[in-house]
């Protein structure tokens, strides 16, 4: 009777894993760079990306994958012609990683057309990113190899015939991603009345939470809490308009301020629903840092809040 090696019996064990999605640029390549060295191997050659507009896709490939070149800008424009239909196996000179965004492309070819080539550069072991994969799935004929999702969390999988399909986390994140574009920009509104009304310099620390945000300090400010939220109130309440001016800059109103994820953010501050901050700081008693912990949303909403009840734990 042949034994079989350990590796020949080995099933994958991974269902997903999830992380918090940051919110700046940084914070996002330096989860992106975890994932892959987790999760991600050689033999991955087909990755699929799922996300909204402005939930960080772009900048989480090129945290996954340095120096791979997009197809597309953050804004979604074509900005050269997508490699992977030029693709030639007996050119030794051919790409060996690509990108492609399905709902960009999709725009101008057919689906079946789309799939092809993905399935022709896979079929050669070439490696193809492909954003929006839901979009092609089905005229794929099979799952990817490694499954991302970004919403506000970061959800990992490695399908199998079992799933997860594309379309299920899809939907996780499409109804999360809402959470974080009002946490970040409470965050952001609330590091500008810290920086203009209590000349406190931007920026403190920055750390992520379930529907929410942390500022960490390793002095404990000498801000009234309450006085601070209604500050905060105030500018939601004037529902001004949040929109990126120039590099890492973003605009609240007529006043702008230090940003590197400018398009993670709600339109304008009156879609930031329920804003509150919870009114004691937090000591970290390992960090040596005081926490101020802003929430967005109500409870119920979350899918994930069963896991970590923030607001429970600090009452």
């Amino acid at each position: 009777m042949m034994k079989l090696s350990q590796a020949t019996v080995h099933r994958e064990t991974l269902l997903y894993a999830t992380y918090y999605a940051p919110r700046g640029s940084y914070r996002l390549y330096m989860v992106a760079a975890e994932l892959a060295q987790k999760y991600l191997t050689p033999t991955d050659l087909l990755i699929g990306i799922m996300g909204a507009e402005g939930s960080g896709k772009s900048t989480l490939i090129k945290g996954l994958f340095p120096g791979l070149e997009l197809t597309n800008d953050d804004e979604g424009i074509n900005v050269r012609p997508t490699p992977l239909y030029e693709f030639d196996p007996a050119d030794p000179f051919s790409g060996h990683t690509f990108h492609i965004d399905a709902r960009y492309e999709l725009a101008f070819r057919q689906r079946h057309e789309v799939a092809e080539a993905v399935l022709k550069a896979v079929s050669h072991n070439r490696r193809v990113v492909v954003e929006h994969f839901d979009l092609v799935f089905e005229a794929l004929g099979h799952n990817a190899q490694l499954l991302i999702g970004i919403g506000e969390e970061i959800i990992v999988a490695r399908p199998t015939v079992f799933g997860p399909l594309p379309q299920a986390i899809k939907s996780v994140v499409d109804r999360t991603i809402r959470f974080r574009l009002m946490a970040h920009s409470a965050e952001d509104i609330t590091c500008m009345v810290l920086a203009e009304d209590y000349k406190m310099p931007f920026p403190p620390l920055h750390s992520d939470i379930r529907q929410g945000f942390v500022l960490n300090f390793k002095e404990r400010p000498a801000v009234d809490l309450d006085e601070l939220e209604r500050k905060v109130k105030d500018i939601i309440a004037k529902d001004v308009p949040l929109a990126p001016s120039g590099e890492n800059t973003l605009a609240i109103g007529e006043k702008s301020m230090p940003c590197t994820g400018t398009r993670t953010h709600v339109t304008s501050s009156g879609k930031i629903e329920n804003f509150r901050l919870l009114k004691e700081y937090r000591y970290d008693h390992i960090s040596k840092e005081y926490y101020v912990i802003g929430l967005v949303g109500k409870r119920g909403e979350e899918p994930f809040e069963d896991l970590i009840d923030v607001e429970g734990i600090y009452e």
